[in-house]
């Protein structure tokens, strides 16, 4: 049989680096085996997902360097390849269940949910109750054809273990008593990520599920659907996780997440998708530096270790300069060009400053925190806290601000305007405070051009990078030196 992997994001927010580190792996194992790399969109998640964020992912793992045989953008024999456009197939395969008795529909009201959660708090187990599970099939059909609002669930065993097999991980076992009844069919007709998961996966002739360790707990309910539609699983490989220095799960409050971060801070995409093959893999020896090429020739789960792998900045930022080192002169100006001082960027800037040069040497003076990494801020100290407010409060405001951009879709300079004044009617802050405060935190300078057309220029990633490291500063700032020597 043909190698078949994927890789399914969701398209619920920035383009994640750990997207591309699982997305490595499955494109070098589909290569090595001669196989086809396919990427789904899983955008179930009505509420969350956007057009911008799928088109976010794709771009950003084209310019990492990942590509793929088969998906939404150059199609395949398995398409559709969203899963929003395939919705009466899951709604066909949850019927199937329903007939067999393996899944059934519960009508239970969020308010008794609600209930039952405060009931159970505080016990091992706080799953579904199966309170509809033994509902009479004809009264079930009954109360759905009444029009009562209802989701379809799994009905798990509830007794004995799920066992199954994982190349990194050898014989899995888990506690059926401990598995929740899990909802296939949402009340809207959507399908949650696991039905569609599993259908799609079949569909689509998926040989090898490799993805992230946090989904290793969901693989027993995986495991059942398979068995209930009686169908061939696929060999499951769950990932390590890349963790930060501290060995929690990488996450944007500690490390940047984004792979627009990376790109707007001028990493190569050759080095970082290097480096992202060094996670919790070995090509031989102490070898760290080695080509995609080279990663698939020498490529074997059999060198993947499971102690989770760190995510080092610093490491990452000296693999990168052994990569721009590396290039001749006219390669290095190639790329600078294509990072921030082609006619695309500079055409945004001008417009900025135009007004305050009396000289063309005055321009890069003008403009230097727009090129900069990370910034200084202890020249600006004490600007940066407002009359009758305190460092702690100002890290405070930060690092909200930086929740709020999150979610933020429209950089605009009007959306950030909008945004940023709402935010400072949230918190009680006058404006004008706010305003002073953002701009210092995006720039390390009093004096900068518009402060919206800033943050728009800068961009999102580097944007919220920059509040998240001034933050920081602050809430040094607010210790006592006793605490900061």
């Amino acid at each position: 049989m043909s190698v078949r992997v994927r890789i399914a994001p969701s398209p619920t927010g920035d383009p994640h680096v750990g997207t591309a580190y699982i997305a490595l792996f499955n494109y070098v194992f589909a290569k090595k085996h001669g196989g086809q790399f396919i990427l789904r969109i899983e955008d179930t998640d009505r509420a969350r997902s956007t057009a911008d964020s799928e088109a976010a992912i794709l771009r950003a793992l084209r310019w990492v360097g990942v590509t793929w045989d088969e998906g939404p953008d150059v199609g395949g024999p398995c398409g559709p390849y969203r899963q929003s456009e395939r919705s009466e197939i899951y709604k066909t395969e949850a019927d199937k269940l329903l007939a067999s008795g393996a899944a059934y529909r519960c009508f239970c009201t969020a308010e008794r949910l609600e209930e039952m959660r405060a009931a159970a708090k505080g016990k091992s187990f706080v799953g579904y109750d199966g309170h509809c599970r033994g509902i009479d099939r004809a009264e079930s059909d009954r109360r759905a054809a009444a029009g009562e609002a209802f989701v379809v669930r799994l009905a798990m065993p509830k007794t004995g273990e799920t066992v199954f097999a994982d190349r990194l991980r050898g014989e899995v076992r888990f506690d059926n008593t401990q598995i929740d009844d899990q909802i296939l069919l949402k009340s809207d007709g959507f399908p949650t990520y696991h039905l569609a998961n599993v259908v799609d996966d079949h569909l689509m002739g998926i040989t090898h599920v490799i993805r992230a360790e946090e989904w290793l707990s969901s693989t027993p309910k995986h495991v059942e659907l398979y068995k209930v539609f009686g169908w061939q699983a696929p060999e499951w490989i769950h990932m390590p996780l890349l963790r930060n220095a501290d060995k929690s799960k990488i996450s944007k409050r500690k490390n940047p997440v984004s792979l627009d971060y990376y790109r707007a801070a001028g990493f190569l995409p050759e080095a970082l998708l290097n480096y992202l093959g060094t996670m919790g893999w070995s090509i031989s020896g102490d070898r760290e530096k080695f080509t995609v090429p080279e990663m698939i020739e020498a490529f074997t789960f059999d060198r993947m270790s499971l102690g989770g792998p760190v995510f080092d900045l610093v490491k990452l930022s000296a693999m990168n300069a052994d990569y721009l080192r590396a290039l001749d002169d006219d390669s290095v100006v190639k790329r600078m060009r294509e990072w921030r001082l082609g006619d695309e960027y500079l055409k945004q800037l001008v417009p900025l400053v135009r007004q305050r040069m009396q000289r063309m040497d005055e321009f890069l003076p003008l403009t230097e925190f727009f090129f900069s990494g990370d910034l200084d801020y202890a020249a600006v100290a004490k600007d940066l806290v407002p009359k009758n407010r305190t460092a702690k409060d100002v890290a405070e405001c930060l690092l909200g601000f930086v929740e709020a951009l999150d979610v933020q879709r429209d950089f605009s300079h009007a959306g950030l305007e909008a945004a940023t004044r709402a935010y400072a009617e949230k918190i009680a802050w006058d404006p004008k405070e706010l305003f002073m405060v953002v701009r210092m935190a995006a720039t390390a300078r009093k004096a900068t051009p518009p402060l919206f057309e800033t943050l728009a220029v800068l961009g999102r990633d580097l944007a919220r990078r920059r509040l998240r490291l001034c933050a920081e500063f602050m809430k040094r700032q607010s210790r006592p030196a006793s605490q900061t020597a």
